[in-house]
């Protein structure tokens, strides 16, 4: 059986300023979709549709930054409490108490890569191609942030890494953060960056994307603790998290088994 670290969650203290893990996961994140992005161009320009530079690549972090905690926090507020959030508008903006849906930030990222495949005169296909291989690191980032912070703990096992989370109780649970850290984010890597070595049909990436994390969340929920509030919604073992995951499921297979479909093309 495994104690968790128990980590301070502020990693560096300058004066007033406080830098939490947490952030600090994001920051790493969006560092690794750069340089990951600028590698690839370097390395695989072949298998890029159009022509993509680092200061492209920095703009399309931003708008993804943007879309990602925008749709989170909304995501997080319809998603999980409407009711709660509603009653206390104001608390909807409070985001360092915590609440953020990768669904909603997906959202909001697809909002977000409209506008930027706008600008840029890009299908919005062709831009999630290009973002798909590199995504996943930050997922990883984002999933370490919150074992860190030992958040979105598991049920009790009695296998040989169990770990004992402070914030739960003194019983040895899945460390189902971890788990989604190195299926949402190092698997996942590995799958799409070798599948993007050569181009692929338009929609192919982004639908492989969709696929890899849709069954990676969908297979750890069955060991994650549901939101304490929503709780499991059917037959004992189906969560929110299984849900919101099957539309991009569903997707996701329809990208990568079409063979063409001028709705998704410019």
């Amino acid at each position: 059986m495994l104690v968790h670290p128990n980590f301070d969650p502020v990693a560096l203290q300058l004066g007033p300023v406080a830098i939490h893990w947490y952030g600090l996961m994001y920051v790493l994140g969006f560092l690794g979709v750069y340089l990951l992005g600028s590698y690839r161009i370097n390395k695989y320009p072949n298998a890029i549709r159009g022509v993509w530079n680092t200061e492209q690549i920095s703009d399309l972090i931003f708008y993804g930054a943007l879309g990602a905690v925008i749709g989170g926090r909304l995501g997080y507020v319809l998603f999980y409490k409407p009711a709660e959030y509603f009653a206390n508008p104001s608390e909807i903006l409070m985001v360092n108490q915590g609440g953020m849906s990768f669904h909603g930030g997906l959202l909001g990222v697809i909002v977000a890569l409209s506008l930027f495949a706008r600008k840029t005169d890009r299908s919005i296909l062709d831009v999630g191609d290009f973002i798909a291989p590199l995504a996943p690191i930050g997922l990883f980032f984002g999933r370490m942030g919150n074992f860190i912070n030992q958040e979105l703990w598991g049920k009790p096992t009695d296998v040989p890494w169990g770990m004992v989370f402070t914030t739960a109780d003194a019983q040895a649970r899945h460390p189902s953060m971890v788990y989604e850290a190195l299926l949402e984010g190092l698997l996942l890597l590995i799958v799409i960056w070798w599948a993007g070595k050569k181009q692929r049909t338009v929609g192919f990436l982004s639908g492989l994307f969709l696929i890899g994390y849709a069954l990676a969340r969908m297979v750890v929920e069955l060991v994650r603790v549901p939101d304490a509030h929503l709780s499991y919604l059917f037959f004992d073992w189906i969560t929110m998290g299984h849900l919101l995951s099957l539309p991009m499921l569903m997707i996701g297979v329809f990208l990568v088994t079409r063979q063409s479909s001028r709705f998704f093309t410019k």
